[in-house]
């Protein structure tokens, strides 16, 4: 496959992948899990199972193989950035909590 079906491979493979995990990434974040999450899944594909399923485009083991991979790597993706103290979850910064703990508006 050429550089061009890698990326637009990548982009539909982590734009699934973020889909199905829950993760919101971004559309470039998304395209580069993407792609090495295909070639993570070729790779482990190849050598646990002795298949070569990164040939072509239009192969459905090819697309099974990229969406596995980028799942595989937003979870790890998301276990990794969940374990920094603060995650976009969190309450949305201490601008948010403190006017919501002191029930009055700061002069800053």
């Amino acid at each position: 496959m050429g550089v061009i079906a890698w990326i637009v491979l990548g982009a539909v493979a982590g734009l699934i992948a973020e889909n199905l995990t829950g993760k919101k990434a971004g559309l470039l974040l998304a395209t580069v899990i993407g792609i090495v999450g295909a070639l993570l899944g070729g790779f482990l594909a190849k050598e646990l199972f002795g298949v070569q399923t990164l040939d072509t485009f239009f192969n459905l083991s090819t697309w099974v193989t990229a969406i596995i991979g980028a799942v595989v790597l937003f979870l790890l993706f998301g276990a990794i950035r969940g374990r920094g103290g603060r995650t976009r979850r969190s309450g949305g910064g201490w601008r948010s909590r403190s006017r919501a703990t002191s029930g009055r508006r700061s002069r800053w």
